[in-house]
C-alpha cells in the first residue's frame, strides 16, 4: 500500500498529506468540507466555507473535548472486538459502513469544475452521523480505523468530512488482523489519510457512475425498463455471452481411441494387467476419424507381438499452493465447499471481525480477507514452522521458508489470508463456530500450514510399448511421500496408478484391443470458480468486487446458474451485442484491464485523477450521443402467442421479475406469467360493490380468488371471499390514525391474519398488529439499534415467531433475533402459550437428526406443508422431509 506512515505515538501530529496532490484533490477536499447534507451543488468558492466556528458545537468538534479518544470502525462487531484491547481511554463506535455518497436521482458530479462531487449523507445514516459528531465533540483525538484498503481509506475520508474534523484532530490507523498485538501495534504507527488512495476509490466510483447513470436509461428506452449496465459487470457478462456463442457455434467432430489391455508374458494375476493407449501409428501421431479406419488399424495390431520398448522412472515433486488471497479463497470455496463468492466473503468477514471462542471476548481468527498479496509476516512464518516441526516432524519442514510471488498489482503492505493464532485449531474451537464458519476456517488454516510444508513426492513410471507399426504408452504413479498432502489433500479423487514390474524388451500378453468412439467437446461453461479465475486473468475488477459482480449479473437476469454453471440468457445476449456494437471501447477486455491499471497508478500517485476521468468521460459522451440516435429498439422474443390479438408475446421486465407482454403494446395490453399459462378471465357475479353499486368481478391472483369492482380503475374496491363464498371487505377504515403520517389506519387481511395498515400506502408503509377484536396492540419498545444503518429496531412477527426488524424498512431490511431478556415481555418466553389457532408443533418429539451437523430436528410449517428444520438454526440451516414416523406424530397433533 502506498502510504507515508508517521512512526509516532497516537498523540503526535502527523503532517498533512500533500504528496502530488492534484487540483481535483484540493477541490474535492474543500468542496466536501463545504457541503451540507442536502443535494445542492458544492459551493464554487469553497475556501470561504472553511470557517466553522459559528456554533459552539462546531467549536467543540474543531477543538476537541477533554474526554477519551474516539475510534471509529465500520461495523458493531468489529467495534466490539477491538474495544476490549484499547481500554477505557478509548470509545469505539461504528459508522455502519459508508455514511456519504453521490445523490440517488442525479449525476452529482460537476464535470466542468474537475469532477467536483456533490456528496450527501446517505438515507438512514443521519442519526449515526449525529451520534458520531456528539462523540467526536467530546474526544481529544479521533482515530479512523476502517479497513486497510482503498474503500476503507475512502470511508475514513468521508467520515472526516461528514464530522467536520480538522486534520490535526484526525489519525488514520490500520491493522490487518483483529488481535490485541496487532491492534496495539497499529496505534503506535498512525498516520494521515492517504488522499491518493481516496482519489483512486473516488475515480472508480465516478467511472461507475458515468456508465451506470447514463447508459442504463439508454437500455431502458431501447430494450426494456429496469435494465442496468455497469463498467465492469457488463464486461463480465460479455465473458459468459462470448462463451455461449462459442458453444452454440461449435461443431463436434468424431475421433477414435484404441486401448490395449496387456500384462507381462505368462502373468495370470488380475493385478498384473494394465492399460496402454495407442499414441503413434506408422511413425506419426495416431488419428482416426471414423470406425472403418480405427477397425483396420486395430486388426493390424491384433496379430502383432507386444513388448516393452522403453521404461523411464522419475520422481515428481508436487508443491503446495500459496496461502489464500481473495480470488483463490473464493475459487476454492466454490470448488471444495460449494459456497458462492458472496457466501464465502460473508463468512470470511465474520472470521476477520471477531468471534468469541471462549478466551476473553471476541477475537479475529483470520487476517484481512480482501487482499491480493501472498506475503506473510516473519512472526507468522516462525510460528507455522514451529507447529510443523512439533506436530509432523522434520521431514515435513523445508530447510527454508517458502516465499510466494504475487501479481504486479498486489499490495504487498497487506498479507495473505491466514489464521491469526495457530493455537486456535479448527477442531479446538469447532463448538464456537457455525457450520459455514468452521468449514471456511478449517480450509484457510490447512491451506496456510500446507503452504509452508515440503512437497509431496511421486514415483512416476513412463512405459512405451511397441506393437508392429504402432506405439502405445502407459504411466504409473505412486505416492512415495505425502508431504503437504498430510494436511491438505487435493480437491477431487486421487488414486495411485500401479504398474507391474517391467523390463525393457519384455514380452507382453495382449488381453483386449478395443477401439472406442469419442467426439470433441465445446469449451465448458463457466463455473463460479472458473469465472473468478477468468476475471482475475483478464484483470477485470478487483478481487473484492468479484462476489458482488457475480451476484449482480444474476440479479439483473443477464445470466443464470444451472447445475453450478453459468448460462447467458437471451436478455444477456441481446444487451451484450448492443453494447459491443455501440460501445466497443467500454466492452473491450483490454480497455477494462487498462482502467484498473490506471486506478492503481492514481493510488500510487503516478497518475492524476482528473486526467484519467477526462480520458474516459469525453469519448464516452460522444459514443453515447451516437448510440441514442443509431441504436435500434429490440425486444426479447418468446415462443408464446397473445391470446387476445394473436401477435407474438415478448419478454418484459418489472421490479418484481419477468412476464410476457404483447408485442403490439400499447394497442394490446395483454400480459401473462412467464410459464405461458393464462389466468382465468374475470367473471361477473351477483354481488354488488358497496361503494359505487356496480357488479363485482371474480378474479384470480397468485394468492387465490377475490372480488373486485367492475368499475376499476375509477373504483378500486376489492373483497376477499369467506368460506361460504361471500364477499368480505379486504380493507376497512378505522378511527385509528397513523403515527407516522397522520392518515387513517385501515384493517387489512394478510397471510398471517389481520393487521392495521396505513391508508397512505405505498408512500407510508406503517403497520400495527391487532388483537382478536381488531384493536391495535401497543408495540413493545426496545432499546436496540440496527447494526446496518444505526436506526431503531422494533418487534415484528413472522411465521416462526417474533423477531427484531429495522424500523427503516424497506430502505433497510436488517433483522435480529429477540434478546432473551425481552422474550417474556413479548410473550415468546418458555411459558408463552401457542398462538391462537396454531398447532403446537414444539410438542412433537422428533427422533430424526440433521444430516449436516448431526443435531436434533424440529417440526416446522412452511408454504408447502410441514418439514424438518435443524434445531441449531441459524448456525445450521439443514432441512429435510419428515419420515413416516414423524408424519404420524404431526397428524396426531394437527389432525391433518
Amino acid at each position: 500500500m502506498a502510504r507515508k506512515s508517521a512512526k509516532s505515538s497516537p498523540e503526535s501530529t502527523p503532517k498533512t498529506p500533500t504528496k502530488r496532490a492534484s487540483s481535483a484533490d484540493t477541490k474535492t477536499a474543500k468542496a466536501a468540507k463545504a457541503e451540507t447534507k442536502s443535494s445542492k451543488s458544492p459551493a464554487k468558492t469553497p475556501a470561504k466555507t472553511t470557517k466553522k466556528t459559528t456554533t459552539p458545537q462546531r467549536r467543540a468538534a474543531s477543538e476537541g473535548g477533554s474526554g477519551r479518544s474516539l475510534v471509529i470502525v465500520e461495523s458493531p462487531k468489529k467495534a466490539k472486538s477491538i474495544n476490549k484491547f484499547l481500554g477505557t481511554a478509548y470509545v469505539v463506535k461504528a459508522s455502519m459502513g459508508h455514511v456519504r455518497d453521490l445523490p440517488e436521482r442525479k449525476l452529482g458530479l460537476d464535470v466542468e469544475h474537475g469532477y467536483l462531487p456533490s456528496y450527501e449523507i446517505m438515507k438512514g445514516k443521519k442519526d449515526t452521523v449525529g451520534e458520531l459528531k456528539r462523540e467526536a465533540a467530546k474526544a481529544e483525538m479521533v482515530y479512523l480505523a476502517t479497513d486497510p484498503d482503498r474503500e476503507g481509506e475512502a470511508i475514513a475520508w468521508h467520515l472526516q468530512q461528514a464530522l467536520d474534523l480538522p486534520d490535526e484532530r484526525v489519525r488514520r490507523v490500520m491493522f490487518h488482523e483483529i488481535t490485541e498485538r496487532a491492534v496495539k501495534e497499529a496505534f503506535q504507527h498512525v498516520g494521515p489519510i492517504n488522499m491518493e488512495m481516496v482519489n483512486a476509490q473516488q475515480a472508480r466510483r465516478f467511472l461507475d457512475r458515468f456508465v451506470g447513470y447514463q447508459l442504463s436509461p439508454l437500455l431502458w428506452s431501447k430494450v426494456a425498463r429496469h435494465l442496468s449496465a455497469g463498467r465492469v459487470q457488463s464486461v463480465a457478462v460479455r465473458l459468459i455471452a462470448d462463451r455461449e456463442k462459442e458453444i452454440r457455434a461449435f461443431v463436434s467432430e468424431e475421433y477414435w481411441k484404441i486401448t490395449a489391455s496387456v500384462s507381462p508374458e505368462g502373468a495370470t494375476a488380475e493385478s498384473d494387467r494394465f492399460e496402454a493407449l495407442l499414441t503413434e501409428w506408422q511413425g506419426a501421431k495416431f488419428e482416426a476419424g471414423n470406425e472403418t479406419d480405427a477397425t483396420a488399424i486395430r486388426d493390424a495390431l491384433a496379430v502383432a507381438p507386444f513388448k516393452v520398448a522403453s521404461i523411464e522412472e522419475v520422481e515428481k515433486l508436487d508443491k503446495a499452493d500459496a496461502p489464500f488471497k481473495t480470488s483463490t479463497l473464493q475459487q476454492q470455496g466454490a470448488i471444495r465447499l460449494r459456497f458462492s463468492g458472496k457466501r464465502t466473503m460473508k463468512v470470511a468477514q465474520e472470521l476477520y471481525e471477531g468471534i468469541d471462542v471462549g478466551t476473553d471476548g471476541p477475537v479475529g481468527l483470520i487476517t484481512y480477507m480482501r487482499t491480493d498479496s501472498l506475503s506473510v509476516s516473519k512472526e507468522a512464518i516462525e510460528n507455522v514452522r514451529e507447529l510443523i516441526k512439533s506436530d509432523y516432524g522434520d521431514r515435513y519442514l523445508p530447510a527454508k521458508p517458502h516465499r510466494y510471488a504475487a501479481g504486479k498489482s498486489a499490495q504487498e503492505a497487506h498479507e495473505a489470508i491466514r489464521p491469526t493464532d495457530l493455537s486456535l485449531t479448527p477442531d479446538k474451537i469447532k463448538g464456537r463456530l457455525s457450520i459455514d464458519q468452521f468449514k471456511l476456517y478449517q480450509l484457510i488454516y490447512r491451506r496456510f500450514v500446507a503452504s509452508q510444508m515440503t512437497p509431496a513426492v511421486f514415483a512416476v513410471t513412463n512405459v512405451s510399448i511397441a506393437a508392429g507399426e504402432g506405439l502405445f504408452k502407459s504411466q504409473g504413479k505412486i505416492l512415495k511421500f505425502d508431504g503437504y498432502r498430510r494436511v491438505l489433500s487435493p480437491a477431487g479423487k486421487q488414486e495411485d496408478s500401479l504398474l507391474p514390474p517391467l523390463a525393457s524388451g519384455q514380452a507382453l500378453d495382449l488381453h483386449s484391443l478395443a477401439p472406442t468412439q469419442h467426439f470433441t467437446q465445446p469449451p465448458p461453461r463457466f463455473t463460479e470458480a472458473t469465472l473468478i479465475k477468468a476475471l482475475e486473468k483478464e484483470n477485470i475488477g478487483r478481487p473484492s468486487t468479484y462476489a458482488p459482480i457475480i451476484q449482480t449479473i444474476q440479479t439483473r437476469l443477464y445470466v443464470e446458474q444451472k447445475e453450478r454453471r453459468f448460462f447467458a440468457t437471451d436478455l444477456g445476449m441481446i444487451v451484450t451485442d448492443l453494447l459491443v456494437e455501440h460501445f466497443p471501447k467500454i466492452m473491450d477486455l483490454k480497455f477494462t484491464a487498462k482502467m484498473e491499471d490506471e486506478l492503481d497508478e492514481i493510488a500510487s500517485a503516478k497518475e492524476e485523477m482528473v486526467k484519467v476521468l477526462d480520458d474516459f468521460y469525453h469519448p464516452f459522451q460522444d459514443a453515447l450521443k451516437v448510440a441514442e440516435k443509431q441504436m435500434q429498439k429490440v425486444q426479447v422474443p418468446s415462443s408464446e402467442v397473445c391470446l387476445v390479438c394473436g401477435a407474438p408475446m415478448v419478454v418484459k421486465f418489472s421490479k418484481t421479475g419477468q412476464f410476457l407482454g404483447c408485442s403490439k403494446y400499447p394497442e394490446c395490453k395483454s400480459t401473462r406469467p412467464m410459464d405461458g399459462s393464462a389466468r382465468p378471465a374475470a367473471v361477473e357475479t351477483e354481488h354488488i360493490c358497496t361503494k359505487c353499486g356496480k357488479p363485482l368481478m371474480l378474479r384470480e391472483s397468485k394468492r387465490g380468488q377475490f372480488l373486485s369492482c367492475s368499475g376499476y380503475p375509477a373504483c378500486k374496491e376489492s373483497f376477499n371471499l369467506n368460506d361460504q363464498g361471500q364477499p368480505v371487505p379486504s380493507v376497512v377504515e378505522t378511527e385509528h390514525v397513523c403515527e407516522k403520517c397522520g392518515k387513517p389506519m385501515a384493517l387489512r387481511q394478510g397471510s398471517r391474519g389481520n393487521f392495521l395498515g396505513c391508508t397512505g400506502y405505498p408512500k407510508c408503509r406503517n403497520t400495527l398488529p391487532v388483537d382478536d377484536q381488531g384493536q391495535p396492540v401497543t408495540p413493545v419498545k426496545v432499546e436496540v439499534k440496527c447494526e446496518k444503518c444505526g436506526g431503531p429496531m422494533g418487534v415484528k412477527r413472522g411465521k416462526r415467531g417474533a423477531f427484531l426488524g429495522c424500523l427503516n424498512y424497506p430502505k433497510c431490511r436488517s433483522t435480529q433475533p429477540v434478546p432473551e431478556e425481552l422474550k417474556e415481555q413479548i410473550g415468546e418466553g418458555p411459558g408463552a402459550a401457542s398462538s391462537a389457532g396454531k398447532d403446537d408443533l414444539k410438542a412433537i418429539v422428533c427422533d430424526e437428526t440433521c444430516e449436516n451437523c448431526g443435531g436434533a430436528m424440529t417440526v416446522r410449517e412452511g408454504r408447502r406443508g410441514y418439514f424438518l428444520g435443524c434445531a441449531n438454526f441459524p448456525k445450521c440451516k439443514g432441512t429435510k422431509e419428515p419420515g413416516e414416523a414423524t408424519l404420524e406424530k404431526i397428524t396426531a397433533v394437527t389432525g391433518r
